[in-house]
């Protein structure tokens, strides 16, 4: 699930939204209001229920073949997404949508950028559509899914690493 040409995502669990405003997240490190989405490189993280702690790496222009084969795997691609035991079922059960708006209405955010944001009302260009099955999303993508007892020592790893990575809902990892 990716946006078309001209389009980025905001994936939700909830499929009643009809309009998006601006609001801070309550476990957010900035206090602009803002509407979130990503754009096609940026889909694959929020492929998962939105509560699930995720660490993700992926080989970029700096990364080592040393680093890529410790982290990622020979022969298993350019990129891996980890979450823990306990995240497996809500992901196999989890309902996710998306909603597609149209770019224009959106900024980039972040240094290199990593998402899209508004700073006004948007509404969706159409219904939102069911993402559909997330494991099935990911190996479409040849994106590898590893699942961890944690994700700590995984993730502490990959931040020291050559890899480019993603952390989402680490706050909800088990310690």
């Amino acid at each position: 699930m990716r946006p078309d040409p001209g389009e980025v995502l905001h994936f939700s669990e909830d499929p009643t939204i009809e309009r998006f405003v601006p609001h801070v997240a309550p476990t957010s490190r900035v206090t602009e209001p803002y509407v979130w989405a990503v754009g096609p490189d940026r889909c694959p993280d929020y492929w998962f229920p939105r509560a699930c702690p995720r660490a993700m790496a992926w080989t970029g222009p700096r990364t080592t073949a040393e680093d890529a084969a410790r982290i990622i795997g020979a022969g298993c691609g350019e990129r891996v997404h980890a979450i823990e035991y306990g995240w497996l079922k809500p992901m196999l059960g989890a309902e996710l949508y998306a909603y597609r708006f149209a770019a224009v209405d959106f900024t980039p955010i972040g240094d290199p950028p990593h998402a899209m944001v508004s700073t006004t009302p948007v509404t969706p260009l159409g219904p939102p559509e069911r993402v559909g099955d997330l494991v099935e999303l990911h190996e479409r993508a040849g994106i590898q899914l590893r699942v961890l007892d944690g994700l700590w020592p995984f993730w502490d790893e990959v931040v020291a690493s050559s890899l480019e990575f993603s952390g989402i809902r680490m706050r909800n990892a088990r310690r």
